[in-house]
């Protein structure tokens, strides 16, 4: 396990949703900073083709949005994207004027949208909150609730069959109330970790105000008798955070980067939490990896991990420090790294000619261009209504 090459050249977003269908993975939504956020714009969409590591911009991006489309979504953020019989389904979100509480299916043959009506108990609009699927089920869990102005306490799932949505009552003690957290599903369990709650402090005036709270605590769900349980977790515990990744392999659970306020830090370290034992491990891999960033969007693709965008602390050069993580001290990124779970001799060889510079015209054509993918920047282009990413 080892990172790669980081490669240049990828949509700038934070806060946007990526799966993975097949070779592909498709990144929904998002913002960069500086954009305009209040107005309605069908949300753009970007896909790789992680066979060459090319980026491409959907030609869906450029419809036109009018407000109160049934059929397109506009763009936001917060959003959350599950794959189901190779559809993806976009739930939540917001972008600066509201938020919602629309399905939307995108159609990786047809490349389409539609917003299929659903029925049952349908979650109040939220954003930050967690989506996995299980089964034929998608449950969500937690999030900010504009209507309420308070976090999602419920778990609801929707039956992607039958498009009906149920509210679970849950069992035991349930996890505290939060947004911006990760859940994985692995076997007949949803693992749940990070995220940001709140809890009323009362200063020195005696005025109360909203405390941001972090939890460490690993939770899961018990999808057998919808029971929740706390891990009694040991070893590198990563500290509690918030808008960071996770992953599933070899069913394990991986967690990384985020931010927690409280510490005022960013984070760009990898975890691995095995459920079996309840041993967290932190890994120090060889490679470059990402720095340090919260928001960003990760999708795993066979024995790769993909993790792109995202926003981090603005360095200043001339004191070499890490500015206020205040909103204007903030860059947005537009590259993407590689986690390879396995790598290959032969990916090792292609790094080695990199590495030490070597002539690579004596290799056959088809090495070189794997090469090129490799380590060349990219440079997004609109793909084909019919063939979105090769």
């Amino acid at each position: 396990m080892r990172w790669i090459a980081p490669i240049e050249g990828c949509p700038k977003r934070v806060n946007h949703a990526a799966v993975a269908v097949n070779h592909k993975i498709y990144s929904f939504g998002g913002y960069s900073t500086g954009e305009n956020c209040t107005g309605y714009t069908s949300m753009d969409v970007h896909v790789l083709n992680t066979t060459t590591n090319r980026w491409t911009k959907h030609p869906v991006s450029d419809l036109p949005y009018f407000e109160n489309d049934d059929i397109l979504p506009y763009r936001r953020y917060g959003h959350t994207a599950v794959v189901y019989k190779d559809n993806i389904y976009i739930w939540g979100g917001r972008n600066d004027r509201s938020s919602c509480s629309i399905l939307f299916k995108f159609d990786t043959f047809w490349h389409c949208w539609t917003a299929p009506k659903t029925t049952g108990s349908i979650p109040l609009a939220r954003d930050g909150h967690s989506a996995c699927v299980w089964k034929n089920y998608m449950f969500i869990f937690g999030g900010y609730e504009e209507e309420t102005q308070l976090f999602g306490k419920s778990v609801f799932f929707l039956d992607l069959d039958k498009l009906h949505w149920s509210c679970i009552n849950a069992n035991g003690f349930e996890p505290t109330l939060r947004d911006f957290h990760t859940t994985v599903c692995i076997k007949d369990k949803i693992y749940l970790f990070g995220g940001r709650g709140a809890t009323i402090h009362v200063n020195m005036q005696g005025v109360q105000a909203p405390l941001e709270t972090y939890c460490n605590k690993v939770w899961y769900l018990d999808m057998k008798n919808f029971t929740w349980h706390s891990c009694e977790a040991k070893g590198d515990i990563p500290i509690g955070r918030r808008s960071n990744s996770a992953f599933v392999h070899n069913d394990k659970m991986y967690i990384f980067g985020g931010y927690n306020s409280i510490q005022g830090n960013h984070f760009n370290d990898l975890y691995m939490f095995d459920p079996q034992t309840n041993l967290w491990t932190e890994l120090k891999l060889q490679g470059k990896p990402p720095c340090e960033r919260r928001r960003q969007a990760c999708a795993k693709v066979g024995e790769r991990v993909y993790i792109f965008g995202g926003t981090s602390p603005r360095v200043n050069p001339s004191l070499m420090q890490v500015e206020d993580a205040g909103f204007d001290s903030l860059v947005d990124h537009s590259d993407m790294y590689i986690l390879d779970l396995n790598p290959s001799l032969k990916t090792f060889c292609m790094m080695a000619v990199r590495k030490y510079k070597l002539d690579e015209s004596v290799l056959p054509r088809s090495i070189r261009i794997e090469i090129m993918n490799m380590y060349a920047p990219n440079k997004i282009t609109l793909s084909r209504p019919n063939n979105s990413a090769g």
